[in-house]
C-alpha cells in the first residue's frame, strides 16, 4: 500500500489519517473524472475570463484615473500592483480552501463578493477608497484558480492537459480583451461604467457557476486552516517541479506587464494620439496569439512539455525586438504582442499541466503556491515599468523586458533536470 507523508498527513488505501483520526481521503482523489462537454468548458473559460479581466480593465484607463484623483502618471502603476498584491494574498489564504470546503459554494461566493467590490469601484470617491477596492477585487480574483484547480481534478487524466489548456486561455483572453472592452466603454460613457458593467455580469456568472457546475459532496480531510495554509510552503520544499515551474511563472507573467501596463501612455501620447478604443485593440492581436497557444496543454499530455517551454521563452524574448521599433511603425507592436502572448500562454498551460501530476491530492494548494509567483511577477513589472518609462522612455521599458525574458531562459536552461520526464506522464 502506497503512502504519502505531509504534515501529518497520511494517505493509503483510499483513506486519510490526521491527528490519529480516520476520515476520506482528499476531494480531488475522490472526484469522479467527467466528460467535459463544450459548454461546461466554455462555462468554465468564460467564469475564468471575466475574473481576471475584473484586474486587467486598470492598465488602459490609468490616465483616466489619475486625472480623476489627481494621482501622478510616475506613480499610477500602483493601481495595478495593489490588485496584483491583494490578488497573492487571495492564492494564499483563499484558493487551498478549495481543499477543504466544497468549490461549488466557495466559487460561487467569491463571485458575489468580487461584484459588491466592481460596485465599490464604481461609486469610489476618494483615491484611498479605489485603492482598497483594487485590492479587494485582486483578492477574489483568484476564483479563477479555483476554476482551474476544480476543472483539472474532474477532468479523466489522458485530457487534464487539454481542459486545463482551454480553462487557462480563457484566463490569458480575458487579460487581453480586458484592454479592448475597457478602452471602448471608457470612450462611450467613462472609466467607471466598465466596473458598473462588469458587476452585473459577475453576479450573472455567480448564478451560472452555482447551478451548472458539478456538486462535490465528498468527505473532506480534518486539517485546521493553519496547517492547511501551512502545507502550501510545504509543497515547495517537497515539490521541485513546483519551485522551477512557479520561478518561471514569475518571469513571464513579469514580462508580459512590463509590456501591458506603461503601452497607454505613448499610444495616447504624440506622435500616435489614439483613443482609449483605439489602444484597446492592440488586446484582440493579443488574444489571437493566445488562442494559438490553445494547444499547449495537448503537447504536454504528449509529453512535449519541456520542449515547448524553451520554445515559447525563446520566442517570448525575441518579441521584444519589433515591440522596440514601435515608434517606426504600429505593427511592429502588433507583430510583437501576437508572439509575446502566445509565448506566455504556452509556457503557462505547460507549467499548470505539469504541477497538477505530482500531487492529485492537492490541486488548489499547488495552484495557490504556483500563482503566488505569478502574482509576485506581475507586481513587480506593473510598478517598475511605469517608473522605467517615466526615467528611461519606450527604450528602457524594452531593454528591461528582453532582460527579463533572457533570465527567464536562462533559468529554464539551468533547472530543466530537476523535471523528471516521468512528471510529464504521472496520471
Amino acid at each position: 500500500m502506497k503512502l504519502e507523508q505531509n504534515d501529518n498527513l497520511v494517505i493509503g488505501g483510499g483513506q486519510a489519517v490526521y491527528g490519529g483520526e480516520v476520515t476520506e481521503k482528499t476531494p480531488l482523489d475522490a472526484l469522479k473524472p467527467i466528460e467535459f462537454s463544450r459548454p461546461l468548458a466554455l462555462l468554465f473559460a468564460v467564469a475564468c475570463g471575466l475574473a481576471v479581466a475584473n484586474v486587467y480593465f486598470a492598465p488602459p484607463l490609468l490616465d483616466a484615473i489619475a486625472d480623476s484623483f489627481g494621482m501622478s502618471h510616475a506613480t499610477i502603476g500602483i493601481i495595478v500592483s495593489i490588485s496584483q498584491v491583494g490578488y497573492g494574498l487571495g492564492l494564499l489564504f483563499i484558493v487551498p480552501l478549495g481543499d477543504l470546503i466544497d468549490r461549488r459554494r466557495l466559487i460561487a461566493g467569491q463571485s458575489i463578493l468580487s461584484a459588491l467590490a466592481l460596485l465599490v469601484v464604481c461609486f469610489a470617491p476618494t483615491s484611498l477608497a479605489l485603492l482598497v477596492a483594487m485590492a479587494s477585487i485582486g483578492l477574489l480574483a483568484v476564483v479563477t484558480q479555483a476554476l482551474v484547480a476544480y476543472a483539472a481534478g474532474l477532468a479523466k487524466p489522458h485530457e487534464r492537459g487539454r481542459v486545463v489548456g482551454i480553462v487557462t486561455s480563457g484566463i490569458v483572453i480575458g487579460i487581453l480583451l480586458a484592454r479592448t472592452i475597457a478602452g471602448t466603454m471608457s470612450d462611450i460613457a467613462g472609466w467607471r461604467s466598465v466596473y458598473a458593467v462588469s458587476a452585473v455580469l459577475t453576479l450573472v456568472i455567480a448564478v451560472l457557476l452555482f447551478h451548472f457546475l458539478p456538486r462535490n459532496e465528498v468527505k473532506r480531510v480534518k486539517i485546521t486552516y493553519p496547517k492547511l495554509i501551512k502545507s502550501v510552503f510545504l509543497l515547495f520544499i517537497e515539490e521541485p517541479v513546483l519551485r522551477v515551474r512557479a520561478i518561471i511563472a514569475m518571469f513571464i507573467f513579469a514580462d508580459i506587464t512590463m509590456l501591458l501596463t506603461p503601452l497607454v501612455l505613448p499610444l495616447s501620447a504624440p506622435p500616435f494620439l489614439l483613443s482609449h478604443t483605439e489602444i484597446g485593440l492592440f488586446g484582440l492581436a493579443g488574444a489571437a496569439g493566445a488562442l494559438a497557444a490553445s494547444r499547449a496543454g495537448g503537447w504536454a499530455d504528449r509529453g512535449y512539455a519541456q520542449r515547448t517551454t524553451g520554445a515559447a521563452l525563446t520566442i517570448m524574448l525575441l518579441s521584444w525586438i519589433p515591440v522596440a521599433f514601435m515608434q517606426s511603425s504600429l505593427w511592429f507592436l502588433v507583430i510583437g504582442v501576437v508572439t509575446i502572448d502566445f509565448a506566455l500562454q504556452a509556457v503557462h498551460v505547460s507549467n499548470q499541466s505539469l504541477i497538477y501530476r505530482v500531487r492529485p491530492e492537492a490541486q488548489s494548494r499547488l495552484t495557490a503556491g504556483y500563482m503566488i509567483f505569478y502574482s509576485i511577477g506581475s507586481a513587480i513589472g506593473s510598478l517598475g515599468s511605469t517608473l522605467i518609462y517615466a526615467y528611461a522612455g519606450w527604450t528602457g521599458v524594452c531593454l528591461s523586458g528582453a532582460g527579463i525574458s533572457m533570465l527567464a531562459l536562462i533559468f529554464w536552461a539551468a533547472t530543466r533536470h530537476l523535471t523528471p520526464s516521468g512528471a510529464m506522464n504521472h496520471p
